[in-house]
């Protein structure tokens, strides 16, 4: 697949602990962009951070959380990723979903698995 130039960037800020169809929503999340031949997809683990009811989540040893603060991101073609969205917005409950404009400069794969 090629990728450069104008592209978006999905940005999904969920818990941990959500679920969609009993199974953790960042992974439903990227085995539906790859289902959909989306171009790549990437689960960031937070190790602290709040939301809209701002309670603190964090992995301190002294205050365990159960639902630390996961965000998928997801890059692609303007075209690819507004198709995108609207499954997004039917398996998204609580959260927040950003989408900005970048540039791809690069995008390979070397060969291999």
């Amino acid at each position: 697949m090629e990728l450069s130039g104008d592209a978006k960037i999905l940005r999904i800020y969920i818990g941990e602990a959500d679920r969609h169809e009993h199974c953790p929503l960042y992974e439903a999340i990227v085995r539906e962009a790859r289902r959909q031949g989306l171009a790549g997809a990437t689960v960031v683990k937070g190790l602290m951070g709040f939301g809209k009811k701002s309670r603190i989540h964090t992995a301190k040893i002294l205050r365990l959380s159960e639902d630390l603060p996961v965000i998928v991101e997801i890059v692609d073609t303007p075209e690819k990723i507004e198709a995108f969205l609207p499954l997004i917005d039917s398996m998204v409950d609580n959260g927040m979903v950003t989408l900005e404009n970048l540039d791809v400069l690069l995008y390979r794969h070397s060969g291999g698995t």
